[in-house]
């Protein structure tokens, strides 16, 4: 029988002095097969020329350790709102940001770009679904050649957050010109979705309505998160896993789906005692085996 094949990974950082190989090598170091990370910091803007991110040197060791380049993903930074369209400045400063980071991401040779939606500020939730829709069409219109497929983020709802449904993640996405229709796909957390107020526990029932209401073939990303808050809370506070109210139990049954085998699933829960615990998260959700205590 062939063995099942998981994408599974976490964040990584990007820092110097090895950049793009040290998050190739970190990943490893936690038995990952594939990883996220941001080009730069995700609280600001600033961002290293591309030629001095050790980029080559990184694919050299994707390609010596088998891991499928298709399922690294790319995260832009959580400081833009393509929803506020009332500081036109802003707007126009997030339109040539994220055309930057469609361009850095291509640099790379990912292929998938995870954007949060953005927040209403006290907007028209709807006036704002359109200005995402306007924004996208802009940056898809001027990076006409570039591969990377943007995946809108399903969001907790916390304060004015947009994306907190799959109709509203789904109304972005028909706003997508045709001819940029497979450049536009989803991310889906676990934790965002609890947080939102779906019940995460029916795997088969969340799965079944995203596919009615998106398709999974948009589903292009996982976030596996555990969550620090019950469902509905609109709080947006990852947990490690098992430690939260989701549980091991329910996110193993993501991680093994057959309907989400081929989709990167990428772990984004708190470091505990200032370490990373995604060796022993990835550990036992490939194994589908919990170590009660693991964190102690």
């Amino acid at each position: 029988m062939e063995k099942e094949v998981i994408y599974l990974g976490s964040h990584v950082s990007l820092n110097g002095p090895d950049y793009y190989l040290g998050s190739v090598k970190e990943a490893l170091s936690y038995g990952a097969n594939t990883f996220m990370f941001y080009t730069g910091a995700p609280q600001n803007s600033y961002r290293k020329p591309v030629s001095e991110l050790k980029i080559k040197e990184g694919r050299e060791l994707i390609k010596e350790s088998g891991i499928d380049e298709s399922k690294i993903v790319v995260h832009a930074p959580y400081i833009m709102n393509p929803a506020n369209f009332s500081r036109p400045d802003l707007y126009d400063m997030t339109k040539e940001f994220i055309i930057r980071e469609l361009e850095r991401s291509e640099a790379f040779n990912a292929t998938i770009l995870v954007l949060h939606p953005g927040a209403s500020v006290g907007q028209d939730r709807d006036e704002c679904i359109k200005a995402i829709g306007t924004l996208l069409n802009y940056c898809f219109s001027q990076t006409p050649s570039n591969k990377v497929r943007i995946a809108l983020e399903t969001m907790a709802g916390k304060g004015t957050e947009l994306g907190i449904t799959f109709n509203e993640v789904k109304a972005m996405i028909d706003l997508i010109n045709p001819e940029y229709q497979s450049r536009i796909g989803v991310c889906l957390d676990t934790c965002h979705i609890n947080d939102a107020g779906y019940d995460v526990h029916d795997v088969d029932g969340v799965l079944k309505e995203f596919d009615s209401v998106i398709g999974l073939n948009k589903l292009l990303v996982v976030h596996i998160n555990d969550s620090k808050n019950p469902r509905g809370a609109h709080k947006d506070r990852h947990e490690n896993i098992g430690y939260g109210y989701i549980g091991f139990e329910t996110l193993a049954k993501y991680i093994h789906h057959p309907l989400l085998r081929d989709i990167p699933k990428i772990l984004e829960t708190p470091y505990y005692n200032e370490k990373p615990p995604y060796k022993e998260e990835i550990s036992m959700l490939r194994n589908n085996e919990y170590n009660e205590g693991w964190r102690n």
